[in-house]
């Protein structure tokens, strides 16, 4: 049911013109059942004063590449109707001819590029206009017999127009449907979606959910739960079992996808999800289509269905299908795009945008995080527009050829060309040990502020989701996620590994950053001070660097692996002998590595920084005082001393060794593995030699 979440109080705040349209956008947009994301377009007429001051009609409608729940003032249109109107005895008008046109229409230049559907509301004669694409609705119109059905339900309230692809031939077929109509109420337009109008703002909003509801109350008492997409095929699999499946199997899926461009996974085990993929009909009704042409650009026109019997419990055997599958599938992308393509197209990543499993879920693939929910929001859209359509009668979708034109229409296409540029590490996910400390939050910072997606492992759980929290608040919701750790629990290490490929997909840059220190003469070191360094230094090293190069081995493409050493790597520290080991066994670990990892295209380098105090754990500690005892100076004379130490005369902070840390991860030392580079402001006792 969709819920009225119009409030009398708000909107009575609202100030007249656009800032209506924008408050019944948003409550539109909010509620994905009834639209989109990204899809869907709103409109209202009004009177404004042009340059001159002079009254004229003006149209404000969604700009091109906004999502109704989020979108504000600036992102409507406004144009001159005096100038729009005329359009509508033509008899036709290529897309190139009406983007242009509209173009001079605007009244500010500045205003986004007009909606691809702004004729479709031009034409209509009402003062407020909304196209949505509500589940019930596409279940109508994406049935065999929608139209059959749409007469008892609405009677001859309604429009009927079969599919064209938006435009303005379709805009003047639902115009000419409606004047031709006198009891029109509603414009349903087969395969794709719904049209509704009001003199009021509210009018308009709540005679969509009133048609909304209609279509919802028909459909409900029509589905049998045990009969629905054929019965059930396949059980899912506990929650833990089948989290445990993805999480093994989505670096692998990463590796497949990720030929072309690098591609960022996420897992969805919803129960609508679980129950349509062990369906008996899921792997044919999967394969019909799209259930409405705004999914295409980002769901490709069908999913891959992987047809795996999890009560085999054949994990191996299901890598080994997803891989088969992927190649599959991107083989059959490509005749499709060889089949359809016109002059000048240029072919997508062939790879599934949507994945399904049964008795797992669904994951999906995009060059982001984000951008992948939004191809899962979407298919769970499809989900629900097949469970009604097969209540109603068979689903149907367009055409291989109508998928196509739609996929690749360059009026969609543009809307994709308002994303912000990518970065150098857009496509990447970092897995930052330490994350929670002062190198480890500003080298995610400094990341995450290039593209990337980052993991912040910590002990301190709670440091690191105030880290991740103020990442997401900044850069937007999935960017960062936390997860506690113990560097020396291999079992920690493992989860935190499995976390981030079921979050993620797997794992491209590892920095390897978490720390401790301790001070002694040599004779006093103790050996549980002695084994303290060296779990956490050494092994705890080792661990997380194995996990990883096993992570990117599976995924086969690359990775990256920059160490945390010290001074004391390649200097030995006065009483510091057990974590002066402990730290040249990093760095030699590291070494060792890169030696192996070249030929997976695994890099691995070290970074040798010295007196990091800003933000650090470890010299708001007793480290503190006991590199002060061993110099014979006061614990708050060290900062200064540690500057005049150095040949620069300067102090190293968290940016600076974030920046070195960049620099290895970056495609500008792709050529460089097995080094070390030092950031201490220059110590010649510790240059590298």
């Amino acid at each position: 049911m969709p819920a009225n979440l119009w409030k009398q109080d708000q909107a009575a705040g609202v100030k007249p013109g656009v800032e209506e349209l924008v408050y019944r956008s948003n409550l539109i947009g909010t509620d994905r059942t009834v639209c989109n994301w990204g899809g869907g377009n709103t409109s209202m007429k009004t009177i404004e004063k042009d340059f001159r001051g002079r009254d004229v009609e003006v149209m404000w409608v969604k700009g091109s590449g906004s999502d109704l729940a989020t979108m504000k003032a600036g992102n409507f249109t406004g144009l001159r109707m005096d100038d729009i109107r005329p359009l509508f005895e033509r008899d036709s008008m290529t897309d190139e001819e009406m983007v242009g046109y509209l173009v001079n229409c605007m009244i500010d230049s500045k205003h986004p590029r007009a909606s691809i559907e702004t004729l479709l509301h031009a034409f209509l004669p009402f003062k407020h206009v909304d196209h949505t694409h509500p589940d019930a609705i596409i279940s109508l119109c994406c049935a065999d017999n929608g139209k059959q059905v749409a007469r008892e339900i609405y009677g001859d309230r309604f429009v009927w127009v079969p599919y064209v692809r938006p435009g303005f031939t379709l805009s003047k077929m639902i115009a000419e449907g409606v004047l031709a109509n006198p009891k029109a109420e509603l414009v349903l337009m087969e395969k794709h979606g719904l049209v509704t109008w009001g003199e009021t703002s509210e009018e308009s909003y709540l005679k969509t959910l009133a048609i909304i509801q209609e279509a919802e109350d028909y459909i409900a008492a029509r589905v049998d739960e045990s009969k629905l997409f054929g019965g059930q095929k396949y059980a899912a699999l506990p929650a833990g079992e089948r989290q445990a499946v993805a999480a093994g199997i989505m670096p692998i899926i990463r590796g497949a996808v990720s030929d072309s461009k690098k591609m960022l996974l996420s897992f969805d085990d919803g129960d609508d999800v679980l129950q349509f993929v062990g369906s008996k009909d899921a792997a044919e009704l999967s394969q019909v289509g799209a259930a409405c042409p705004d999914h295409l650009v980002h769901t490709k026109m069908v999913p891959l269905f992987v047809d795996w019997n999890p009560a085999s419990g054949d994990v191996e055997g299901l890598k080994q299908l997803v891989r088969e599958s992927i190649v599959g599938f991107k083989k059959e992308y490509e005749a499709y795009f060889n089949r359809n393509k016109n002059e000048g197209d240029v072919m997508f990543e062939a790879a599934p945008r949507v994945i399904l499993i049964p008795g797992v879920g669904m994951i999906n693939t995009g060059k982001s995080w984000a951008m992948s929910q939004v191809s899962g929001a979407l298919y769970h859209r499809a989900i629900a527009v097949m469970r009604g359509s097969t209540s109603l009668g068979k689903f149907v979708s367009l055409s291989e050829n109508e998928s196509y034109n739609v996929e690749y229409w360059p009026l969609e296409l543009y809307k994709l060309t308002l994303a912000p540029a990518e970065a150098e590490f857009s496509r990447k996910v970092a897995f930052i040990t330490g994350g929670a400390g002062g190198i480890g939050s500003e080298t995610a910072r400094r990341l995450v502020s290039e593209g990337a997606h980052v993991v912040l492992a910590d002990l301190n759980l709670e440091g690191a989701e105030k880290v991740a929290a103020e990442i997401n608040g900044k850069y937007g919701e999935g960017r960062a996620i936390a997860v506690k750790m113990d560097v020396t629990k291999e079992e920690d290490v493992r989860a935190a590994y499995a976390q981030t490929s079921l979050a993620y997909g797997g794992v491209d840059i590892l920095v390897n950053n978490a720390g401790l220190a301790t001070s002694s003469p040599f004779d006093e070191t103790s050996l549980k001070e002695w084994n303290l360094n060296i779990n956490v230094l050494g092994t705890g090293y080792f661990l997380v660097a194995r996990e990883a190069f096993s992570l990117m081995k599976a995924q086969g493409i690359g990775g990256n692996m920059v160490f945390i050493g010290s001074k004391n790597s390649v200097y030995a520290g006065k009483n510091a002998s057990a974590y002066s080991a402990a730290k040249a066994l990093e760095a030699h670990l590291a070494r060792c590595i890169a030696a192996e990892g070249g030929e997976f295209g695994i890099r691995v380098n070290t970074i040798l920084p010295d007196a990091i105090l800003q933000g650090s754990a470890i010299w708001n500690s007793n480290w503190r005082n006991e590199r002060a005892a061993a110099y014979g100076i006061e614990p708050d004379q060290l900062e200064e001393y540690y500057r005049k130490r150095t040949t620069l005369l300067v102090n190293i902070y968290p940016k600076d060794i974030a920046e070195g840390i960049a620099f290895f991860a970056s495609s500008k030392s792709d050529k460089t593995t097995g080094c070390m580079l030092t950031i201490d402001g220059g110590v010649p006792a510790a240059f590298t030699r």
